[in-house]
């Protein structure tokens, strides 16, 4: 099957480990997602997630250790704050779009990582959506899908590039920092290696971070009873993320190009031709996951692949799953009685999986200032 009128499908653990895993065997570099199909990315070669191993180890390795766990956490105080503002328009008892609100959260948590100003993340975060869901009837311009792919990206970019000529003369710890002061292979990356990479970052945050817990608390407004175990045994919070995070699957799918001929379930994939793995059907296969399609929050063990697999495991996975709990903590801890109003919207999107509105009404426990910290 040539790259340039298909693809090979991969819905399996094993098979998608392998694609994901063997870069000798299966590039990023020519492009990761559909949109991409048979044509070069420009990214390729400057941007960690179309990068292949060695360079995109070596970009990777001053990001991973800001992004350690124990850096991280130094922000669950100021993430707390911002999903605790996030979530207050719902104590109010009147309809409260929770898909909505969970949207905005990835770009306060990132926002706050990169220093970037406060007053700039509902227009980020809106260009962010446009840029990964531009056939989208929320965000889709005048011009129609692809004029409004490209003005997300022209605009991102441009910010990014003024955020970038400002923090040259007052780098500090955060995210930005890094990636200017950062070395690779002996020298500083380009500025375009710098911009291709700060539109990464947010891109993947705002991929990844919203559609968890939209697609967990559809499950509680189905199930009231899940939402009662789940506010009653805070043990769950950890296994019940990783749950919400295998169910919803937010990256719907990665692309990669075989570079050599390989056989995989007695098919024969030849080099050049486009391999697409589909994270959602990887996260139920039923080789793996018992009763797949049964939300469970206390599943353990949890192999799923939200985040990816190999050297392209999502850089951010730290900061996701740290925000997601924050989430989660305060969401049943703080409210009950959820209660659906409409039924959810899908965004129109071959990459993102989830859900962008979602109106409903909640009620605060009553016992929530006796469990807050």
């Amino acid at each position: 099957m040539a790259s340039d009128i298909g693809f090979w499908s991969v819905t399996k653990l094993d098979d998608a480990d392998f694609v994901l895993r063997d870069h000798t065997a299966f590039t990023s570099q020519r492009g990761t997602l559909l949109n991409l199909l048979g044509k070069d990315d420009p990214a390729g070669g400057k941007q960690m997630a179309a990068t292949d191993p060695p360079r995109h180890t070596r970009m990777r390795e001053p990001l991973q250790r800001v992004l350690a766990k124990k850096n991280v956490e130094r922000y669950a105080g100021r993430i707390q704050e911002q999903v605790k503002k996030i979530l207050a328009p719902g104590a109010t008892g009147e309809p409260f779009d929770f898909a909505q609100a969970m949207i905005k959260l990835p770009m306060a948590v990132t926002g706050t990582m990169m220093a970037l100003p406060e007053e700039d993340w509902d227009r980020l975060a809106s260009l962010t959506m446009a840029a990964v869901c531009p056939d989208d009837n929320d965000y889709v311009g005048p011009g129609g899908p692809e004029a409004t792919l490209q003005t997300a990206h022209r605009e991102l970019f441009s910010y990014f590039q003024d955020m970038v000529s400002a923090r040259r003369k007052n780098t500090g710890e955060d995210l930005i920092s890094t990636l200017l002061t950062m070395e690779v292979e002996g020298e500083n990356l380009t500025l375009g290696e710098v911009l291709s990479n700060c539109y990464s970052l947010l891109l993947g945050a705002n991929v990844t971070t919203p559609f968890p817990p939209i697609a967990a608390m559809e499950q509680m407004l189905a199930s009231p009873e899940l939402a009662q175990k789940w506010s009653a045994n805070p043990r769950f919070i950890s296994t019940g993320t990783e749950e919400a995070l295998r169910w919803a699957s937010p990256a719907n799918h990665f692309m990669r190009y075989a570079v050599r001929d390989v056989e995989m379930r007695g098919k024969s994939i030849r080099s050049g031709d486009a391999v697409v793995v589909w994270l959602g059907s990887v996260n139920r296969d039923e080789d793996v996951f018992q009763r797949s399609f049964e939300f469970d929050i206390t599943r353990r063990p949890n192999r799923h692949v939200a985040f990816g697999i190999g050297p392209h495991y999502c850089i951010g996975h730290t900061v996701a799953r740290l925000s997601l709990r924050i989430l989660f903590t305060e969401l049943l801890g703080t409210f009950c009685d959820f209660e659906q109003l409409e039924p959810g919207q899908h965004l129109a999107s071959n990459f993102v999986a989830g859900i962008k509105r979602l109106p409903m009404k909640m009620s605060v426990r009553p016992d929530a200032a006796g469990r807050s910290e």
